[in-house]
């Protein structure tokens, strides 16, 4: 379709968010989400907050399925806050609809944890959104950032980062 029949125009990539070419989602965690009525503004196409919720949601279940439970961090004291953030919405998403919110770990340097994300259809034809987030790890109690991750978070993201690479 073009741009006049979607009527949305096609925004040239940035060099923050490159936009992936035929890219194979190989070792990329895959969460859906089906768009319901509190995600939509009042023309029934998703809220662009609701966006970054989406991709919260898909790094939590990523780290669960490898065996980071968020409350076993809270126990640990370790809380991961998101220090930068860069999104860039490709493609409106309507009511009703569902994507699959595509996130994997891509770099950890020392107490930051970077991944990236991608927002698809289904099949993967229609890219919606990418962005990029990092975290930190900020001890809760002294909320100062730590020295390095704890021992258990360290070898987990070990395990995921083995998995992305291949």
């Amino acid at each position: 379709m073009s741009e006049e029949q979607t009527g949305q125009a096609k925004l040239p990539p940035t060099t923050a968010l490159d936009v992936p070419s035929n890219q194979s989602f190989e070792g990329w965690f895959e969460y859906p989400v089906r768009v319901q009525p509190h995600h939509t503004d009042y023309a029934g196409i998703a809220w662009h907050g609701v966006y970054l919720a989406w991709m919260e949601e898909a790094r939590i279940e990523c780290l669960r399925s490898i065996g980071i439970e968020f409350a076993d961090l809270v126990v640990l004291g370790c809380d991961l806050p998101v220090v930068e953030l860069s999104v860039r919405y490709h493609r409106s998403i309507q009511l009703g609809t569902t994507v699959v919110v595509k996130t994997r770990m891509t770099e950890v340097t020392g107490v930051r944890i970077n991944w990236h994300y991608e927002i698809v259809s289904p099949d993967g034809k229609l890219l919606h959104a990418t962005a990029k987030v990092s975290l930190v790890a900020v001890d809760r109690e002294r909320g100062q950032i730590m020295r390095q991750l704890p021992t258990t978070v360290k070898d987990a993201l070990a395990k995921i980062s083995a998995l992305h690479n291949n």
